[in-house]
């Protein structure tokens, strides 16, 4: 048996061309424009990429899209005074500020001065006790985007065994209490496993639903999953450059091996990673259409 491929990108072409039409229909019908800024503070290479790319989606699917680049410099009384900024104006529906952030500069205080109503990434605390309690919310962009490519495959996980790697706010925790709860996706029996886990082996052995999101290059291998299981790898760890200086990039899950015993498998890269931006895209004409009381 080979795995049934799970493709990000094709599932996040699918909800794309979705957006397009919902947002081509908010500007006819009601002259509303969606509208995102992204804060970047400093020139870390991974997050000039990551951000460059929201943009330039944003754009493509006639999202309004501001950029700002600020230097490491940047005082956090500035960072947050450019924050309230947007937080008053109506044209932008979505804050995103581009993490990590220099260490003189406190993540926390930044993600919680932004208007839980534009917090796109979800990350702001009313957001994240929404979420716990099963409210409408903006969701956490990746663990969004696991739930939309289960349900797009055909994958069941209602009463299946799901055991998640690593307990991250991004990550790992939402996913966890996302899968437990009363909604599409959901429904399942959830294990979450980390760093201090006893025997991590018997817990993923168990599992109908692999979710892999600890960092660490092919840590799972064929032996210690079953017959038929569904991986979805959220791990994208760079392991060398290739000829051409491009990085090389393998998951969390031994591709290879494991294929050979799952039923479906995304890959890195190519899975989950395309779907984080396009549901911070979805999540922003959530937004949208909220502050146009269309929700």
């Amino acid at each position: 048996m080979s795995a049934r491929i799970i493709s990000g990108v094709e599932i996040a072409k699918a909800i794309r061309e979705e957006l397009k039409g919902e947002i081509a229909d908010l500007k006819a019908k009601h002259n509303v424009v969606p509208g995102l800024v992204t804060v970047l503070v400093g020139e870390n290479p991974a997050s000039v990429s990551y951000v460059t790319a929201k943009s330039k989606t944003a754009k493509e699917l006639g999202i309004y899209s501001e950029q700002v680049d600020l230097s490491a410099e940047t005082s956090e009384a500035d960072l947050l005074a450019l924050i309230d900024k947007y937080n008053q104006d109506e044209k932008i529906h979505g804050i995103l500020v581009q993490l990590p952030l220099p260490k003189h500069i406190n993540e926390a205080r930044v993600l919680y001065a932004i208007d839980p109503d534009k917090d796109v990434d979800g990350f702001h605390p009313v957001n994240v006790g929404k979420m716990v309690l099963g409210e409408k919310c903006f969701l956490p962009c990746t663990p969004h985007g696991i739930l939309e490519m289960l349900q797009r495959s055909g994958v069941e996980t209602s009463g299946k065994e799901v055991v998640v790697l690593g307990r991250s706010n991004i990550v790992g925790k939402p996913i966890a209490n996302l899968m437990l709860q009363k909604r599409p996706a959901g429904n399942a029996t959830v294990t979450l496993c980390h760093t201090r886990t006893k025997d991590t082996d018997f817990h993923t052995k168990r599992a109908d639903i692999l979710i892999a999101a600890v960092g660490v290059p092919n840590l799972i291998k064929a032996d210690q999953v079953k017959d038929g299981v569904v991986i979805i790898d959220v791990g994208v760890n760079r392991i060398g450059m290739s000829e051409s200086g491009k990085a090389i990039l393998a998951g969390d899950v031994d591709f290879e091996s494991v294929k050979e015993k799952a039923s479906f498998i995304t890959p890195v890269p190519g899975g989950v990673g395309p779907m984080t931006i396009t549901m911070l895209m979805k999540n922003t004409v959530q937004s949208a259409k909220q502050a146009a009381g269309l929700l």
